[in-house]
């Protein structure tokens, strides 16, 4: 199916590299920027990008969110 003006094409952010590049305060701002609450947030951070739930790495890969925003 050819891209048109009608459909635009969806931006994805690279979560899965993120994670294993980012330190634990960067990846707690991503958490934020995509509305986690904050006593989950300590759970979630130390945690391996697989292991994290579906849902939200669909939340966190069709964020918008750009890389610059979180460093």
């Amino acid at each position: 199916m050819k891209p048109s003006k009608y459909m635009p094409k969806i931006g994805t952010f690279d979560g899965a590299g993120f994670w294993k590049n980012a330190f634990a305060h960067q990846r707690g701002k991503l958490l934020k920027k995509v509305n986690v609450p904050e006593d989950q947030i300590v759970a979630l951070v130390n945690k391996k990008y697989q292991e994290l739930p579906a849902a939200l790495k669909y939340d966190i890969e069709t964020s918008g969110i750009q890389k610059k925003d979180l460093l």
